[in-house]
């Protein structure tokens, strides 16, 4: 039983769902969404206040602007993607604090959220002021 309950705990502390983005962003926490995509994704559509910084192109030099104090939240296209992985992973390796967002942009979009980029969506909820 505490290695299941230490399994969730380790779990929940490598993840989150848009909906902790959401409210995280909210409540105004130290959090910076990454768009681990490759750039002519994150102009068609990113989440709100989002960075852009593909998972190819992190290394120190590309990173080193980037306040370590923070929580950085990687996210891509959904499930059918691994950049957020790649980039949560070489994020973590760099020394940030780091985060994978469940279901990328398109959960993000399912659950209600807007969307900011040439195809943006106004989303059913009020966006982030992030």
């Amino acid at each position: 039983m505490k290695e299941q309950i230490q399994f969730y705990k380790n779990k929940l502390s490598f993840e989150m769902d848009p909906s902790d983005l959401f409210e995280a962003f909210e409540n105004k926490e130290d959090i910076v969404a990454i768009d681990a995509r490759q750039d002519f994704g994150y102009k068609k559509e990113h989440i709100p206040g989002a960075i852009n910084l593909p998972h190819r192109d992190m290394t120190l030099e590309s990173t080193a602007h980037l306040d370590k104090s923070k929580t950085y939240v990687c996210y891509c296209d959904g499930i059918g993607c691994n950049a957020s992985t790649k980039g949560a992973l070489k994020m973590s390796e760099l020394g940030f604090s780091v985060k994978e967002l469940m279901g990328g942009i398109e959960w993000w979009k399912f659950d209600g959220y807007a969307t900011e980029g040439d195809n943006a969506t106004a989303g059913s909820l009020i966006q982030c002021a992030c």
